[in-house]
């Protein structure tokens, strides 16, 4: 039980865990001739410092009786004990425990003040040059400099990784930086959304250069339109939501993306007889790949010896025969290259890829495989036999300045192989397409295969669709449902649904099934008990692994937050010996079934007992551990174990339901999916079409026929605004552009 709070005062003797990326702190504290345990965010809390801090008693049961710290004063060590005990610790470059003790010893009270202003006094000791003291001072300065930054930030609601990426960013001069524009906190190089930069600058500057707010606020709109999956934007359209969010008349919104562009902050494009305006990234990412994929079409790989008789060698050996396509795009593959597959369900695209792969071999060529997600990678290695990797890993992900995500392979230190072989292109944004095809060395065959009629991918553009709508690339469009994959009711319907014809409802002896419910609430019901005991009792499938309920909506009564809320109290509840976290208003617990929803590079996990760093969007897993002394929780995913720190762990959320958008690249046993009460603008084509072709082999439907055919009947794919088939398209090379981020 806690207790009331209370003001403790002590020195800080030692610190027993701290955590770099949240602060997160242990600390034994002196007060009052006890020692005591001091827990919380004391990033900046070093031995020897006189804290006075605000906080509750707390019993941990391993650890006992500890201080939790919920607000701190620190006070620079005054006497030459304290002191010697700060510089010992090893915080100052250079000095360590031997040479602390020298120093404090020639220097005693008055040792920061030498430190700070007379560098050339520590050049007396013994051991240390005039060099060395400069290098010693200015390690001390920089030190202290960091520290005041981070307390004077973290009173604006910052966080430690906040305040460092911040001090990163600006270095000594930030404080003046932020004080005089805090909208240049909206950087990504920092990543405080507009809306958190708009409360700390009515806190620090209310009165801030307006036009300073008009061009954060701006950017944002263009931003926040990235998570809808645009890469660009009409500019006509921005006058009214800039209008609304900022107070400005469309004059004053025209001169300001006049200023941005001018800055090069942001980019314009001539699209179809109207203006689009870019992020910079975003124009490099879409304009590099039409620039890349001509160069790609300029220099084919050597075409060797003929095709078609080693391909009529495999057909006979393996007992099969292709199909007019499948032939076609084996062919294709090797004698061109460059090749975008696409198929529905049953449509033979596994087997064209396995034939692919063979000619490949046969040849002796260097292949790579790959897919978006650990879900997709660790499909396409059970139906290929051959490893795939997630494009992540393959391109070998690393971190550059600022923590900023880069990857290895790049034009520099291209992939070694002689093909490479893309899995689920849909999911596939421009970004991510862009580092790929920068890791490619020339020559290399490229193989992009997906299914256009999925859902486009969660980040910004629409890859797959706008590299077929080019035609600058040969495309083979699989469209021949084998017999056997027509024995599944799954697979028909599949298909019944992509070419607008209503799904078999009334089976009773396949593997697609309709519940008729004409209530959101019976259907929610309905749903959590197939999911927590009939589908496990009737075909012992595994709650966790085997099934996934997948969801139009987040909301309401059969959307995610419902659902996974009452699967969780029924699957996972409450109980004494399970740790368990709050975060984002969740409350998270060993045994629970989650899902990562940003692409989070600072992740630290562990596979086959090598270390990386990264997990992605979309990456499902379960919790094995949560440690409430170190801060952290331990994730097994499908392929490796992830530590989150507790800061983080406001990325994940529950995943017993998914949404249909966030289910992409996987395959799962069976998949439940309430058809109910959907709103509208969900309520289309391939998004039924995205969920049915989920199930690997039971497919249930909660809801109403109604429903149903409203959604097979709307054929209108989301919109989205992207640039790459205009860019395949194009001539001549548009405005040139600095790769590097302009700083606002």
């Amino acid at each position: 039980m806690e207790e009331s709070q209370t003001m403790i005062t002590g020195v800080v003797e030692g610190v027993i865990y701290r955590n770099p990326e949240n602060g997160y702190s242990v600390l034994d504290v002196s007060s009052e001739g006890k020692l005591l345990t001091a827990v919380g965010l004391l990033a900046v809390a070093e031995p020897g410092e006189e804290l006075q801090m605000r906080g509750r008693w707390v019993k941990h049961p391993t650890f006992g009786s500890q201080f939790k710290v919920e607000a701190f004063e620190r006070r620079t060590p005054k006497s030459a004990a304290d002191m010697l005990r700060y510089l010992s610790g090893g915080t100052i470059k250079g000095i360590g425990p031997a040479t602390a003790r020298k120093i404090v010893d020639r220097f005693g009270d008055k040792t920061f003040e030498v430190l700070e202003t007379q560098p050339d006094r520590l050049a007396e000791i013994k051991g240390i040059s005039r060099e060395k003291a400069d290098e010693m001072s200015d390690a001390f300065r920089k030190q202290f400099a960091v520290r005041e930054i981070m307390i004077y930030l973290e009173k604006y609601g910052m966080t430690p990784s906040e305040c460092l990426n911040t001090y990163k960013a600006f270095g000594a001069a930030c404080i003046e930086r932020v004080t005089e524009n805090p909208y240049r906190l909206c950087t990504a190089k920092i990543g405080i959304s507009f809306n958190r930069a708009d409360e700390i600058a009515q806190q620090l500057n209310p009165s801030v250069d307006p036009r300073c707010r008009a061009r954060a606020g701006i950017l944002h709109i263009i931003s926040h339109n990235l998570q809808n999956g645009h890469t660009c934007l009409p500019r006509e359209k921005l006058p009214a939501p800039a209008g609304a969010l900022l107070g400005l008349e469309e004059a004053e919104v025209q001169s300001v993306i006049d200023d941005l562009l001018e800055d090069r902050e942001l980019v314009q494009e001539p699209i179809g007889g109207r203006d689009f305006l870019f992020l910079p990234a975003l124009y490099l990412a879409e304009k590099n790949i039409a620039d890349r994929m001509r160069v790609m079409l300029r220099f084919p790989p050597p075409k060797g010896r003929p095709v078609e008789s080693d391909l009529d060698e495999i057909e006979q050996a393996q007992g099969i025969r292709f199909e007019e396509k499948q032939r076609q795009a084996i062919l294709t593959a090797v004698k061109q290259g460059l090749l975008v597959l696409t198929g529905g369900p049953g449509t033979g695209k596994t087997t064209t890829l396995n034939g692919i792969l063979a000619l490949y071999e046969k040849r002796k060529l260097r292949v790579l495989l790959a897919a978006p997600t650990g879900r997709a990678a660790k499909r396409m290695s059970e139906v290929t036999g051959r490893e795939a990797k997630t494009l992540h890993r393959l391109l070998e992900v690393q971190f550059g300045d600022n923590d900023r995500q880069t990857f290895a392979r790049n034009m520099e230190h291209p992939l070694e192989a002689d093909a490479v072989i893309v899995d689920e292109l849909s999911m596939v944004d421009v970004q991510l397409f862009w580092s790929l095809l920068d890791a490619l060395p020339l020559g290399c065959r490229l193989i992009m295969v997906g299914d256009s009629d999925q859902l486009p991918p969660v980040g910004a553009g629409n890859v797959l669709q706008d590299v077929i709508a080019s035609g600058l690339l040969p495309v083979v469009a699989l469209t021949q449902v084998f017999r056997q994959a027509m024995e599944s009711l799954i697979v028909t319907n599949a298909h019944r649904i992509v070419s607008g014809e209503y799904p078999v409802l009334d089976a009773k002896d396949r593997d697609f099934f309709f519940l008729q419910r004409d209530t959101v609430s019976a259907a929610a019901s309905t749903l959590v008990e197939l999911y927590a005991n009939r589908l496990p009792k009737a075909y012992g499938y595994d709650p966790i692994n085997d099934i996934q309920i997948i969801c139009p909506s987040r909301k309401g009564e059969s959307g995610t937050v419902s659902l996974n809320n009452a699967l969780q109290s029924i699957l996972n509840p409450p109980a004494d010996g399970k740790d368990e976290v709050q975060a984002a208003g969740r409350v998270f617990r060993v045994g629970d079934k989650v899902m990562q929803t940003k692409n989070n590079y600072d992740i630290l996990w562990t596979r086959d007992g090598r270390t990386g760093e990264g997990v992605f969007n979309g990456d499902i897993g379960v919790i094995e551990a949560v440690n409430p002394t170190a801060n952290l929780c331990k994730v097994r995913f499908d392929d490796k174990t992830a530590l989150y720190p507790f800061e983080h762990i406001r990325e994940l959320e529950h995943a017993y339901a998914v949404t249909v958008h966030k289910s992409q690249g996987c395959e799962f046993e069976a998949v439940l999916m309430p058809a109910v009460g959907v709103v509208p603008q969900l309520c289309y084509r391939n998004l039924l079409y995205t969920a049915v072709t989920r199930a690997k082999t039971r497919m249930i439907v909660v809801g109403s026929r109604a429903t149903i055919e409203a959604m097979v009947d709307n054929d209108k794919k989301t919109r989205r605004y992207s640039a790459l088939c205009h860019f395949l398209t194009k001539d001549d090379g548009g405005p040139a552009l600095d790769k590097s981020e302009p700083e606002r």
